[in-house]
């Protein structure tokens, strides 16, 4: 089994500022995490290309790219209190933008079984008109919106402990694309509630699984198994893409999640069986405890290589079973599988 790794140099010219929790040495923590977990062999490192203007603005129409590329222009500013850009940051959110569409272009091509893209800035709060909470473009749902566009049945799951705002916005009401989210709340961007389910021809293509501080593994096992599979079993996807945020490690400084490294090991080994080999492609989106993203990164990874790598147990006893249970009823009472 191969892991195909997308990274390049200039991910690390984003700046968001200083003390920022979304900084360079992220990516750092994944080579680590890779190296520590020994399937440095396994792993087939690229450099991305920038994503085609055209390709991005599937989700972010208008001026929201000549926005962008002119605030970098210009040295960099604060899109909000939590967002900036810097200098180098227009040319960064392109690689990572395009590191999507590249991984499935060599996906395509039998390069690899699953691909990892290591990149920065993260995306999955980039709505199709505003960047926001740390990301500038949604690298999830450029890659998902060209798979679409060519007649794939995709799914995106998002385990980062954020509410993946953006890319539901993006897809909420199409359905050629199934976006599962399981996430923290209530926590920021406050959205993800139970009741976002989709709307129109998405109706019930929207699963929010809003989970309380301290939920551990075994919830989100439960969720596979009551959730996920049987939608997955009735809508047969052709693709999945998971936004591969680590923040919900209990050692994240910015979250209140119980999970652990065995925890990502084993979810990700899951959704993974859930398509065929090379159509599964993760893309990193939160994590900013350096030592639990290496750990957590790494463990992933090396379940998909088949390497039994496991620095840290699987953890099981936290809250949020019932919440699991709230999302089978909702469904169940609109006639969804």
């Amino acid at each position: 089994m191969t892991v195909l790794l997308a990274t390049h140099p200039l991910f690390e010219k984003h700046d968001p500022g200083r003390w920022h929790p979304e900084r360079a040495e992220r990516l750092a923590a994944v080579a680590q995490g890779i190296e520590e977990a020994g399937i440095t062999e396994a792993v087939a490192p690229f450099e991305p290309r920038p994503a085609p203007e055209a390709a991005i603005e599937r989700v972010h129409p208008g001026r929201y790219l000549r926005a962008l590329q002119e605030l970098s222009i210009m040295g960099g500013g604060r899109i909000d209190a939590d967002t900036a850009v810097s200098e180098g940051s227009y040319e960064a959110a392109l690689l990572a933008a395009g590191a999507g569409l590249d991984a499935i272009e060599r996906l395509d091509a039998g390069e690899a079984e699953v691909a990892f893209c290591a990149v920065r800035p993260p995306g999955h709060h980039a709505t199709p008109t505003r960047p926001m909470g740390f990301c500038l473009v949604n690298n999830v749902a450029v890659a998902a919106a060209a798979l679409a566009d060519r007649g794939e049945r995709v799914l995106i799951v998002d385990y980062d402990a954020h509410h993946g705002n953006g890319t539901q916005d993006a897809f909420y009401d199409d359905p050629r694309v199934l976006y599962v989210s399981f996430h923290e709340y209530p926590l920021y961007p406050g959205t993800g509630s139970l009741e976002e389910t989709g709307r129109g021809e998405g109706a019930g293509m929207t699963i929010n699984v809003p989970l309380p501080a301290g939920a551990t593994g075994d919830v989100y096992r439960l969720a596979f198994d009551v959730l996920v599979a049987p939608v997955v079993d009735h809508w047969h996807p052709t693709w999945l893409i998971v936004s591969a945020g680590y923040d919900a490690h209990r050692a994240d400084p910015l979250t209140g999640l119980g999970l652990r490294a065995g925890d990502f090991a084993d979810l990700t080994a899951q959704l993974c069986e859930l398509v065929p080999a090379g159509r599964r492609l993760l893309i990193l989106e939160g994590g900013y405890d350096l030592a639990a993203l290496g750990l957590s990164v790494g463990a992933s990874l090396a379940r998909l290589v088949e390497v039994d790598y496991r620095p840290e147990p699987a953890t099981s006893g936290g809250a949020g079973r019932a919440v699991v249970e709230a999302v089978r009823r909702i469904r169940d009472e609109a006639g969804w599988p």
